[in-house]
This record gives structure tokens, sequence and C-alpha cells, in this order.
């Protein structure tokens, strides 16, 4: 086990390439048991969730080579509705797109119940009332989902609440079945986007993804492509977030811009300055940044996962700036690490009351989760001294290479290896 430190005070300075989009990735590994034939699936992210799922894949018969680190071939043909009630499928929250694509492909599976971080209440009702509106039945018998259909139809379905994950798994089931499915109030994430691009290029027939109205064409059969995943926003947007932060000229390299338009207006808000071009962002901080509020919505608005970067990044903004997730209620725990740090944050019920400017402070803090961790990276930038951070098991879930890439922006990050003293008040604490 091992814990990052990072020594504060050093700016970055240079340029940063942003990976593949790992909020795409995870839904594009399963997306392949769809197809009859070979997917290869290119520019993906180095990171944990990716290899846990194409070992998921390799447990229900696919085989599975990687021609680079970040291209894979994907042959499905073998593959069998092998149940998967437990083990890798509870390390991480995307398990759950196994369902959907299972259950397009065979007409059932049983998926334990998903893992990843605990952002609060994650249900998955939706998902499931979209599976069971195109014909399924669906139970939870001991700790995993049990899904059979003798055949799949396509249907109207509302989502109550707008969703990425329920769009996205109900999509995947939605693409072979008979007749034509409407997916309303659906999520409009780039990701999304990405996805349904993969299963048209199979042979899927989709239209209206990116609006709240998606259309599918149930198809008989999909055949294996050829996809490029997108960049990913959220690393791009923590990347921006700690040039703003700590830096002196960064260039953010391999953007969608428009991906990110509202971080960018906030950014821009505060004092930062920010020249887009052809795929790359050039970031300068001001002199003075000023406080902004921010609250997370579904997209195009604030991302959730970019809330907790920011946040660290208001602690240096004069004033008082107020942080509220509509999405996610619990995601406030990296609060009492920033605390830790010296930061002035008061929480009120789903928000956080950031005031500042204040010196950071190194400390010894703990990565609750994904988000919480590049949170924390943040704030040890701009700290006085190291800041230890453990709990990297979090933040390998979802960012490619961060103590190399901090570190090639002139940053001084390294890791160490636990001691068994350290290792036992981690679990313990």
């Amino acid at each position: 086990m091992q814990k990052m430190l990072v020594e504060g005070g050093r700016l970055l300075n240079g340029k940063v390439r942003i990976s593949g989009a790992k909020n795409s990735a995870v839904a594009l590994l399963p997306a392949a048991i769809l197809a009859d034939s070979d997917v290869t699936i290119e520019g993906l992210p180095e990171i944990s969730d990716v290899y846990t799922l194409g070992e998921l894949l390799e447990e229900i018969g696919g085989s599975v080579s990687w021609s680079s680190s970040q291209k894979v071939h994907i042959d499905p043909s073998r593959m069998i509705a092998m149940p998967l009630p437990n083990g890798k499928v509870t390390k991480l929250r995307a398990s759950y797109y196994f369902m959907g694509a299972m259950l397009g492909k065979f007409k059932k599976a049983v998926i334990g119940l998903p893992g990843g971080c605990y952002l609060g209440p994650r249900p998955i009702d939706q998902h499931i009332k979209g599976f069971e509106a195109l014909g399924a039945e669906v139970t939870n018998e001991q700790g995993a989902i049990y899904l059979r259909a003798k055949e799949l139809r396509g249907a109207r379905i509302y989502l109550d609440v707008v969703s990425v994950g329920a769009t996205i798994n109900i999509m995947l089931a939605a693409v072979k079945a008979k007749g034509k499915t409407i997916i309303e109030n659906a999520a409009k994430e780039p990701e999304i986007i990405d996805v349904a691009t993969l299963l048209t290029s199979m042979g899927a027939k989709i239209k209206g993804v990116g609006t709240d109205v998606i259309r599918i064409e149930g198809v008989d059969s999909l055949s294996g492509c050829n996809h490029t995943i997108i960049p990913d926003r959220i690393e791009a947007g923590t990347y921006t977030i700690a040039a703003a932060a700590q830096g002196k000229e960064v260039i953010v390299d391999n953007v969608i811009s428009q991906h990110l338009e509202s971080v960018l207006a906030k950014l821009r808000e505060m004092g930062v300055t920010v020249e887009e071009s052809d795929e790359q962002l050039l970031v300068r901080p001001g002199k003075r940044l000023k406080s902004v509020d921010i609250k997370t919505l579904v997209y195009p608005g604030f991302p959730t996962d970019l809330q907790q970067p920011f946040t660290s990044l208001l602690t240096k903004a004069e004033n008082t700036g107020v942080v509220t997730d509509t999405i996610y209620s619990a995601r406030l725990k990296h609060i009492d690490e920033l605390r830790r740090m010296n930061a002035s944050i008061k929480v009120e019920g789903g928000s956080a009351i950031v005031s500042g400017p204040v010196q950071l402070e190194g400390a010894r803090v703990r990565a609750s989760d994904l988000r919480a961790g590049a949170s924390l990276i943040i704030a040890g930038l701009m700290a006085e001294g190291v800041t230890e951070i453990t709990g990297l098991d979090h933040i390998d879930r979802g960012y490619e290479k961060i103590t190399e890439k901090l570190n090639s922006l002139g940053a001084k990050v390294w890791r160490e290896e636990m001691t068994d003293l350290e290792i036992r008040q981690f679990q313990n604490s």
C-alpha cells in the first residue's frame, strides 16, 4: 500500500496531455459484448477501472488483447452469460453496464451490486425501470441482480431523474430489442454520445443522442468496429483547475473545450485567463482570484466530478464562495481533510461555504473517493510544506499517471510504501 507526497509551492508550467475519457471507457468496454465480431477501442486511459473491466470481459469468455497500453482488441464471439455475482464487479460502479449489455446480447444476466466511490445514495431503480419496460424480469437475490427475458421489445421509457448510467444501460439493452425504444428525459453527457457512436459503428440505429429524447430502432445483429474514445473532460478540468491554483502558464492538450464550458466560465469569472485553440487550453492564473458560487447540475451544467477540485481552488480566492452539490449529497467528505490543511470552510446543509484567501499547510490527509483525491492533490500543490495523501486506490481508478504528469509540469510529487503501522492506522480509521 502506498501514499502520495506532494511538496507544495512549486509553480506548474508546460504542457500536459489529457487521456481518454474514463466515464466513456467504463461503458464502451461492456458495450463490446453486444458485437458478433472483433471490437477495437483506441485511446483508453491507463487506469485500474479499465483493466478490471477487461478482466471481467475475460471472465465471461471474451478474448481481450492489448496491442498497446491504450488500444484493446475484444473478440466477443465466445462470450457466454456467465453469472458475475461478486468479485471484481463489486470494485467499481460501472460494472452495472454489464447488466444492459448482457441482457441485450443473451436476454439474461446475473450481476453483483456495483461498488465504486461512496457518494451517498446512488440507486439503480431507473436502470431497472428501463429493463422492465423492455420486457425483462428483474429480481434481487442474495445481493445480486438477476435479469431474465424471453425477448426484449421496444418501449417508451421516461426517466424520473436524469441519469447517465440509466440512459446508457437502457441504450445497451434496447439496441437489439424488437421495435422502437424512446428514452425520454435522457442525460446529454458527451460520454453518452461516445457510447452511441460506438454502437452506431456496430450497426445500431440510434437518433437524438445529446438531446433529452433518444430514439432507438432495434436491429438483429451488431458487428465489430474500430472506435477512438473522446478526451476525458473531467481530467482536463482537473488540470485546468490545478493550473489556475498553482500555475504559471499551462497548456492542457487533447481537450474538447465545449465539454467544459461551465467550468471555464467560472474560472474566467474568478479572474483566470483561459485561451482556447484547436484541442488545447492555455491557462494563466490571475494575480488576484475572486470567489464565485458554484452549483452542480446535470450536463451541460457544472459537473459534480469537478466540484471537489474546484473547492480547493476557492481557498485561494478572495471573499466567500458557496459550493452546492445537487447531484450527490454526500460529496463533501473532502471538506474535513481540507480543514486539516488550514482551509476555512463551513458546511451548511448540502453546501460548503469557503472563505479565503488562506495559506494551506501540508498535512496527512485521506482520499475518500476519486475526485476527493484530486482535490487534495491540488490543495497539496498550493500548501506550504509536504502533504501526505492515502487512499490512492481511489485516485488510480480515474487518473492516468497523475504523478508523472504533474512532475512533467514542474511539481514535486512522489509515492512511498506505507509502513505496517501506517497501514494499520489507515485500515482502522
